[in-house]
């Protein structure tokens, strides 16, 4: 039976105002009423701008030249109000966060229903519904300014849930959330997907992507490729090629196959496919088991030479009465790289800002090298505890790239020629050289996010936390940010990360800590860590997809790489 047209793209173009570069060029596509579409593609490439198309944003209110026909739910969107598109089409956008400004959790969730004219007993229904979807119904009453960035994203997408539009767009829902939130998301968008209401979302997670119904890969403006999760996922080259991360297994299996001389048709993407193949034909050598125990020697808290942050029995409660740490105890050594990381609202980021004096515990001790934090002004702090926030705009404010840098050398009172040497020395380890006279506010998300690391670099301190270092980030720049922290640990700094990315933390992270409801849960080395699969379920976590696949096996790869070398061919 054929269906209706959701969205039809005919040769659409568009030029934001200001800017030289198309950011859609010549883009044709359709999709059905009733389908689940997944784009992906690198950051920049048009992904965001199509969003913005679905309910006539623009042209409406961002100002550009588009060109050819767009279709959405039947109306054409250069004839159409946002305000009219809006009742039909939901958009959850990519800063969310900007989506939300009501005073509790369930006004927001009420304020579209409200627009609607809906009576207020017919709201409780929908409302409860909505709120239950994503987890967030015991926090009905909290201010949203109160909840974590995962609880604010939960939010975000009950808000819109609740219209219940017959389209509904999200930009990137996943990028605050942890890994089972992830995968909740696209169970979700498959539970709401029928034939009355189309599914898109716009996403980097390649595991996930095998819930939709088609995937579109977008490079520079332009429609690389469509077809079938099957079909696009299974293509490690391709995938790469638009700047998405291949899917590991998927991966796995190409690389082995190469290296082994077979070529056996598709590789296979799910872990239950992955296990039966390698079954069949592959199995572990003799000496894997060793060989990756041997990779642990000089990693994790047992190495540390010098303790570089301590907290003991560290309780922190908000103005609110939310607790969110109840009793921490925590040491990490001088040189270390770890990942703190946990559920949405465990505490995460309430325990790194102890750290810089950003909070300071209602009870409890907290010591940078072996001074207590309360005791120490915010300059030494500042010196010594460098915090790059979540959202790089939160601590972004000159009016060019250099005089952000140079801000917090010069404000700790450096001659102004070592406050230049550091800058550039900044500029240089994250690459923004011949940068310095740009405006920080027109640059891409990464690029901000490289500023925001440098102004901090530039005060040359001994222990850097990271808060989400690669939210928003494609998986090229994930990579660049990611190599540059390591660079930096290499060097003798002290690096914290706090992530929802398992892979992230699996491919730099030496040691890991769990929080779960304010508490750790577990803290040793990562390879440790993501052997018990079981423990970190109870925080909403899961490794990434090759460590489950290697823990199915009996051993726990971190890497792509590891699981290749601990692989034969059977015969």
């Amino acid at each position: 039976m054929k269906r209706d047209k959701a969205v039809e793209f005919e040769s659409l173009s568009f030029l934001y105002q200001g800017t030289a570069k198309k950011a859609l060029d010549d883009v044709s596509l359709e999709i059905e009423e009733g389908e689940f579409v997944t784009w992906m593609g690198h950051t920049g490439a048009g992904k965001s701008t199509l969003v913005y198309c679905l309910n006539a944003l623009i042209p409406s209110f961002i100002r550009g030249e588009l060109k050819g026909k767009a279709r959405v739910l039947g109306r054409d969107i250069l004839q159409s109000r946002t305000s009219e598109m809006s009742r039909e089409v939901g958009l959850i956008f990519q800063d969310f966060e900007a989506q939300l400004f009501s005073t509790s959790v369930e006004l927001e969730v009420a304020f579209g229903l409200e627009n609607k004219g809906m009576p207020r007993h017919q709201m409780k229904d929908i409302i409860d519904e909505s709120l239950c979807l994503v987890r967030l119904e015991e926090l009905r009453d909290r201010e949203p300014s109160t909840l974590s960035g995962g609880q604010k994203q939960r939010l975000a997408i009950a808000s819109v849930l609740a219209m219940h539009p017959r389209l509904l767009a999200m930009d990137e829902p996943t990028t605050d959330l942890d890994p089972v939130g992830k995968w909740e998301v696209f169970q979700l968008a498959r539970k709401l997907q029928g034939p009355d209401r189309t599914i898109i979302l716009v996403e980097h997670e390649t595991e996930e992507a095998l819930s939709a119904d088609r995937v579109m890969l977008l490079k520079e403006g332009r429609l690389l490729r469509e077809g079938s999760p099957e079909e696009i996922l299974s293509n490690s080259k391709l995938l790469l090629e638009a700047g998405v991360a291949p899917l590991p297994v998927a991966e796995f299996f190409s690389r082995l196959g190469e290296s082994l001389g077979q070529r056996n048709g598709p590789p296979p993407l799910t872990l239950e496919e992955a296990i039966s193949e390698f079954r069949k034909r592959l199995r572990l050598r003799p000496s894997a088991r060793q060989f990756l125990e041997g990779k642990n020697q000089g990693s994790g808290k047992g190495s540390r030479k010098k303790t570089a942050l301590k907290m003991e029995r560290v309780y922190y409660c908000y103005p609110s009465g939310v607790e969110a740490l109840k009793g921490i105890d925590l040491e990490i050594g001088e040189g270390e790289f770890v990942a703190i990381i946990g559920q949405n609202g465990s505490g995460k980021t309430t325990l790194a800002k102890m750290f810089n004096g950003l909070l300071r515990p209602t009870s409890g001790r907290v010591g940078v090298f072996g001074q207590e934090v309360g005791r120490l002004s915010r300059r030494e702090l500042g010196r010594t505890v460098g915090y790059v926030f979540q959202n790089p705009d939160h601590q972004i404010f000159a009016s060019t790239v250099f005089e952000e840098v140079a801000f917090g050398p010069r404000n700790f009172g450096l001659e102004e020629k070592v406050v230049r040497r550091n800058a550039e020395e900044a500029l240089a380890a994250v690459n923004l050289l011949g940068y310095e006279d740009q405006d920080p506010f027109i640059l891409t998300k990464g690029e901000r996010q490289r500023v925001a690391v440098a102004s901090v670099l530039a005060v040359k301190p001994q222990v850097l936390i990271l808060d989400e270092p690669t939210t928003g980030l494609d998986y090229l720049q994930q990579q660049f940010m990611m190599k540059m922290v390591a660079s930096l640990n290499q060097k003798g700094h002290t690096i914290i990360i706090i992530t929802h990315s398992m892979s992230t933390v699996a491919n730099y992270a030496h040691r890991i800590v769990v929080l779960h409801e304010g508490q750790v849960l577990v803290d040793d080395t990562t390879r440790s860590v993501f052997s018990r699969e079981i423990e970190l379920e109870r925080a909403c976590l899961r490794p990434p997809q090759i460590v489950r696949f290697g823990n199915q096996l009996g051993i726990t790869p971190l890497t792509l790489e590891e699981m290749l070398e601990v692989t034969e061919s059977k015969s």
